[in-house]
């Protein structure tokens, strides 16, 4: 617990620090005081990270949904805004003092020459007369300006220079953000396995992840994922976790499309981290009443010849329900080529150990925000794409929605196509 005040006391700290910086670089720089540009930038300063607080926390402090969608937009968006206007400054910072320097350089070379000045005439001073006190020079700070037109140039350099880093913020989130609304593209891999029999040669798995439908993302979102998967008419369809954040009860109706999935060998589920902070049990039921099979720590046999195996996400080992591996794959026929369902890459090196071709997971969105794959890099074994970790090969969706801000900068949204190709054909 004080672990958790202390790791919460410097988040908090941190925040508060970054908004200041923003305001004093986007607001106080480049407004007058008292001015209602300096107002109305103060009060948004204050006013949207308190909305990022309750985007944040509203879900599970069960408020209303109306109400959690309401803050959702503002809030989140501005969570993203934040981290890129911040990066803009910064870079900014290496910029200001060039721009100043320029400008003081013109100044300088442009400026008329100084007239001649007369030389003083002597005044004749009593030769007994006492001298004048003399008055200490005050210093002027030498960062601070001296000029009216040192403080005016300094003023231009401020909102040229925040200008541009709103300007490159808001960008960068428009256009991440129309990337999460307009759908998911369709990515194609091919994964040769030694033990898929030749019958199985082409065997196609549409593979989709975080779909994260909630306050922000609903029913026209699943919708778009299911119209996408369908085009594609695979064999067989592994929605691997994180299909909610939130209640069967808000957001059943939004997943309702997905009962039109189409596949030739069905429809299967995994349950993700974000089912176990909304009802995982509810919403295992709820997709099997729209057509899709839940794998809770189990395996089916596809009759194009191989295994295909499912576990639950680690975070349900708080509920008495984490992956088993011993009951999903612990009886086998290791002679068949085994494909494991799990939300998360970090249990790759279980699945290495139970014998594991093929592991197809979600979770890391890619990083979603760049530079998020550097973090997403620290604490899973793979962040997107396709690797080997002994005779198991691991792929990783960057995932088809978004959790939190509703936008992706260097990570796009996918549904893959895993093509699997025997080496006996």
């Amino acid at each position: 617990m004080v672990v958790f005040l202390l790791v919460l006391i410097v988040v908090l700290a941190l925040l508060g620090a970054v908004h200041w910086y923003v305001w004093r670089r986007l607001v106080r720089d480049v407004t007058t005081r008292g001015s209602l540009p300096r107002r109305l930038g103060t009060a948004a300063v204050v006013v949207l990270p308190l909305l990022s607080f309750a985007a944040l926390s509203s879900s599970r402090a069960g408020a209303p949904f109306v109400l959690q969608q309401v803050v959702a937009w503002p809030g989140y968006l501005w969570l993203a805004l934040l981290l890129y206007v911040t990066l803009a400054l910064a870079v900014g910072e290496a910029v200001r003092p060039l721009l100043l320097r320029w400008l003081d350089r013109r100044a300088r070379v442009g400026a008329p020459a100084a007239a001649p000045v007369a030389a003083p005439v002597p005044v004749p001073v009593p030769e007994h007369a006492p001298a004048a006190p003399e008055e200490p020079a005050e210093a002027a700070p030498e960062s601070a300006p001296t000029t009216p037109a040192e403080v005016s140039r300094r003023l231009f350099v401020s909102r040229v220079v925040g200008g541009a880093a709103a300007a490159a913020a808001v960008g960068t989130v428009g256009y991440g953000t129309y990337g999460v609304l307009r759908g998911p593209r369709i990515k194609r891999v091919t994964v040769p396995l030694a033990k898929i029999p030749r019958a199985a040669h082409g065997y196609r798995i549409a593979v989709v992840s975080d779909i994260h439908l909630g306050p922000i993302l609903g029913r026209a979102h699943t919708q778009r994922i299911v119209d996408t998967i369908n085009s594609t008419q695979p064999d067989l369809i592994a929605v691997v976790g994180d299909l909610v954040d939130g209640t069967v009860e808000n957001l059943g109706s939004a997943a309702e499309p997905l009962a039109r999935l189409r596949a030739r060998h069905g429809s299967f589920f995994v349950t993700g981290n974000h089912e176990y902070f909304s009802g995982a049990d509810a919403w295992v039921d709820h997709v099997r009443e729209l057509g899709l099979r839940p794998l809770r720590n189990e395996r089916v046999e596809v009759a194009a010849g191989f295994d295909l195996a499912g576990v639950e996400d680690i975070a349900g080992e708080s509920e008495g329900q984490g992956p088993d591996f011993g009951r999903a794959l612990g009886d086998r026929d290791r002679a068949r080529a085994a494909v494991l369902l799990a939300h998360q890459p970090i249990v790759v090196h279980d699945a290495v150990r139970h014998g594991v071709d093929l592991q197809l997971s979600g979770h890391t969105h890619g990083g979603q925000l760049w530079p998020g794959n550097y973090l997403a890099e620290l604490a899973n074994p793979t962040v997107a794409g396709l690797e080997r970790y002994g005779d198991t090969q691991l792929y990783v969706s960057r995932g088809a929605g978004a959790w939190g801000p509703p936008v992706r900068v260097g990570a796009p949204s996918d549904i893959t196509i895993v093509e699997l190709a025997s080496k006996q054909a």
